[in-house]
């Protein structure tokens, strides 16, 4: 492994430093029972809220697990212990909530006129075809 000089450790301080400054970051977050939604407060004084039945790994947690949340890094993230799950505040904002097979499975729930209909056209062709050994 290289040897890291001083200027890569001092470069290294100043990308964490123009990260902190540009990236959003969360100041609080908490769980709303009655909206069934992470609510968290944003340095730059926004609020983001999401269900976390989106998330991967909180899709069956129950609200005290939930409320058990603890924010990461300066607030670049969230973590649950019970359910060793973190997820990324830049992350959350962008729509990720978990692995690319995971937001694959999420895009598959999708429902929509134009998904009912190509199903509707796909059933009256026999359906979806059988796959060949």
């Amino acid at each position: 492994m290289a040897e890291l000089s001083d200027s890569d450790i001092d470069a290294a301080i100043e990308r964490g430093r123009q990260r902190t400054q540009s990236e959003p970051r969360a100041s609080s977050v908490r769980y709303d029972a009655r909206r069934r939604a992470m609510l968290v407060e944003l340095t730059n004084g926004c609020t983001f809220t999401f269900p976390p039945v989106l998330v991967q790994g909180l899709e069956e947690a129950s609200g005290a697990e939930l409320r058990d949340v603890e924010i990461l890094g300066a607030g670049s993230g969230l973590h649950w212990e019970s359910r060793d799950v973190d997820i990324s505040v830049p992350g959350l904002l962008n729509g990720l909530f978990g692995t690319a097979a995971h937001m694959a499975r999420l895009a598959g729930r999708a429902k929509s006129p134009a998904k009912a209909a190509a199903a509707r056209t796909n059933g009256a062709k026999g359906g979806r075809p059988r796959k060949s050994a």
